[in-house]
């Protein structure tokens, strides 16, 4: 948590003063970022030895279009995060505008109305879905004073509910063309993952060099200060919410586009809200607010994703890949707690 005098310096886009007393080696190993693309580099190398197969380039084409379905979600996360919250409701809000957005283009796609109109009008829809999920979960949070937890765990279970009730339990329609246009692109790159690779660009730039992000930041850290500050904190939650919403709806329409229907089990099955939380964790973000950054987000879900399909390369269990995942949680949580302590201790000298 910051003091008064360091959320002040943040309204003024001052950076934080950085701890004396601390040698620039312990201050780079201790970096939970610089110890993040170690890691990554180490566990590509690992896979890679294991299994040659790792550095086709096919795979890392595969890699970053898991990667890029993880990301807008993580992102979503950090800004609810470094605000103080959190929002458990992601994943299932992915499923149900997918399914719902689905449902809704199909007669579009029957009718062989332009490809890229179709999944413009889809992403609309699934954003505008996403949008009024988030403002529940907003609404429940700063008009009847449920904690965030608890807000966006009824969000959750809501959304889950809907999406099987919508579907049936079964895909939503069906588009090859969307099939076809995910798998385009440039080299490894295709499309679909630059378009989301562009929009999480822009998000990050927002978040760190902007007044709104300066503002999460700073309810993030002391919500009175923040408040007596003249922030309007109530509308600036309702805000990060709502645009969590829209990034979990966003993301339930880059599935449908990479799977060419809608699935009610998008987003939960593969518990992607805890995975989100995760990435941001790992990145060196605060549960408590007040403390993260785009770039751990990325470098987290990145991890996370090598691990993931790396496990399953060399023949691993699906099942132990969550083993792993709350292993990877608590040496981030270690780590903070480890440079925290050298904080404190350069503070002291």
């Amino acid at each position: 948590m910051s003091t008064s005098s360091e959320l002040a310096g943040a309204l003024a886009g001052q950076p934080a003063r950085k701890p004396a007393g601390r040698s620039p080696f312990r201050r780079v190993v201790t970096n939970q970022q610089f110890v993040l693309f170690v890691v990554l580099v180490g566990l590509i190398v690992f896979f890679g030895v294991r299994n040659s197969l790792f550095f086709r380039v096919g795979e890392f084409s595969n890699l970053l279009t898991d990667f890029s379905g993880l990301i807008l979600i993580a992102i979503a996360e950090t800004y609810v995060i470094t605000a103080g919250g959190i929002d458990l409701a992601v994943g299932s809000t992915a499923a149900v505008t997918g399914v719902v957005a689905a449902g809704w283009i199909q007669p579009l796609v029957s009718h062989h109305v332009n490809a890229a109109l179709v999944l413009l009008l889809g992403a609309v829809i699934s954003a505008v879905i996403g949008a009024a999920a988030g403002a529940f979960s907003a609404l429940m949070i700063t008009v009847f004073r449920l904690v965030p937890f608890v807000a966006t765990l009824v969000t959750y279970s809501a959304g889950a509910g809907l999406a099987l009730v919508i579907s049936h339990g079964a895909p939503v329609g069906y588009n090859p063309g969307a099939i076809y246009w995910s798998a385009t692109g440039v080299s490894i790159v295709t499309w679909l993952v630059a378009i989301v690779l562009v929009l999480s660009i822009g998000l990050g730039l927002i978040l760190h060099l902007t007044i709104y992000g300066r503002y999460n930041f700073a309810i993030g850290s002391n919500e009175f200060a923040a408040r007596a500050a003249g922030i309007s904190v109530r509308r600036h939650l309702v805000s990060v919410y709502v645009l969590s919403g829209v990034l979990a709806g966003l993301t339930g329409m880059f599935f449908y586009i990479r799977s060419g229907s809608g699935a009610a089990t998008t987003g939960v099955t593969n518990s992607a809200n805890l995975l989100a939380i995760a990435a941001v964790v790992i990145g060196g973000a605060s549960l408590y607010g007040g403390v993260g950054r785009w770039s751990g987000t990325m470098l987290g879900a990145a991890v996370l994703t090598v691990v993931s399909d790396g496990l399953i390369f060399i023949n691993v269990p699906p099942t132990w890949i969550q083993v792993v995942v709350g292993a990877l949680i608590a040496l981030a949580a270690l780590l903070q707690t480890f440079r925290r302590r050298g904080g404190a201790t350069g503070r002291t000298t």
